[in-house]
């Protein structure tokens, strides 16, 4: 009978052995974030050109520079008697000031890089044109501001359609082919509308015609305080949620259907059938768990979905969040809340694939690190 070799003697249980394996998972820590941070670079490099226009839009500043100044020089009494010549001098002055002030005196491509590590810190100056009773305020300021409501709502909403999805598909891979399963594969192709036309149908319904809940924002006026504004809350995200829930609903179940029903065909679950185990335990050990990966990506791509999502979605429901913003930044070309909008959703999808390879090697002993070890 051979003896067992004692753990002591395994290379990964000796003290070297832990180094060597906390080594090898800092490089790969590193390596991803440096592999996401480079991604997220591009992405809003792209960005920044994209909403610059290719600097047209820089262009648009120093045309309204100049025709503020102007107005300011000809406006002012004091410079009312100068003669034309050494005023159109003063206001090419003053231009030219505000040109270097904001370096609209270089190369695009220069400005270009510049937006781009201002834009990484967030430090994209004021928002002269969100209209506020506080009047222009700090972009980062502005943006930290809207971002609790939309990750509250896309948060709240994804996670609720997740869970209703894999526990309603385990129990239809249980009784395939009944009315019941019919009846939501017949459903599956509702969920080409997108979750905004189920808003409007929603408000409609619930806050027109049965005046049940409130047609948008996210409190009431003026908001209450205490467990009040608790109660508001959840009152004001009855129906952007169930927008959501009905827009995903039925095509997230027909997919964890098919999911579970073809890894319940495999030959160690019908081995675990034979042995007489329970249905829920062959769910929770033989096709729940080898599948946890995947159900892992699915729920992180739904998140990363609905945070797309969002602008329509909220400027139905008139919710003060990242998308209700981005829509009045647009229409009104504020570049510097389109680029911060766009690095906070570049930087929430770094860290969901970020946590998203963590819980990869948490849950799946068979990932592998580099050099092919485990």
């Amino acid at each position: 009978m051979a003896l067992r070799e004692p753990a002591e003697s395994h290379p990964s249980a000796s003290p070297r052995g832990w180094t060597r394996n906390l080594r090898r998972v800092a490089v790969f820590t590193l390596a991803r974030l440096a592999a996401l941070f480079v991604t997220v670079l591009i992405g809003v490099y792209l960005a920044i050109v994209t909403a610059n226009m290719g600097g047209k839009v820089d262009e648009l500043r120093e045309v309204q520079i100049r025709s503020g100044v102007a107005e300011a020089v000809r406006g002012d009494p004091g410079f009312q008697d100068l003669p034309a010549e050494q005023r159109n001098a003063l206001i090419e002055q003053r231009v030219q000031i505000q040109r270097e002030r904001l370096r609209l005196d270089q190369p695009f491509i220069v400005r270009s890089f510049g937006y781009l590590y201002q834009a990484m810190r967030l430090n994209l100056g004021r928002a002269e044109h969100m209209h506020s009773d506080r009047g222009s305020r700090q972009v980062s300021a502005i943006i930290l501001e809207r971002l609790p409501a939309t990750l509250g709502l896309f948060g709240t909403a994804s996670l609720i359609l997740f869970f209703s999805s894999v526990a309603a598909a385990l129990v239809l891979s249980r009784r395939y082919g009944s009315r019941l399963d019919r009846m939501v594969v017949g459903l599956a192709p509702t969920s080409a509308a997108p979750g905004w036309f189920y808003g409007m149908f929603l408000i409609l319904v619930f806050a027109f015609l049965i005046p049940a809940f409130p047609s948008g924002g996210m409190v009431e006026a003026p908001p209450p305080e205490g467990f009040a504004y608790v109660r508001s809350l959840l009152h004001h995200m009855v129906l952007p949620l169930a927008a959501m829930f009905l827009s995903g609903i039925f095509i997230s179940i027909y997919s964890w259907r098919t999911f579970f029903l073809i890894h319940s065909s495999e030959d160690y679950v019908e081995m675990a059938r034979a042995k007489g185990l329970s249905s829920r335990m062959i769910e929770r050990r033989y096709v729940l768990r080898p599948t946890l990966p995947p159900i892992v990506t699915s729920f992180a791509l739904m998140l990363i979905g609905m945070w797309g999502g969002s602008i329509l979605l909220e400027q139905v429901f008139n919710w003060p969040g990242l998308g209700t913003l981005m829509f009045r930044a647009i229409g009104q070309r504020d570049t510097p809340v389109i680029i911060a909008s766009v690095v906070i959703f570049a930087y929430l999808l770094a860290a969901t694939m970020f946590i998203l390879d963590i819980l990869y090697a948490l849950l799946d002993p068979r990932v592998k690190l580099t050099g092919g070890r485990r």
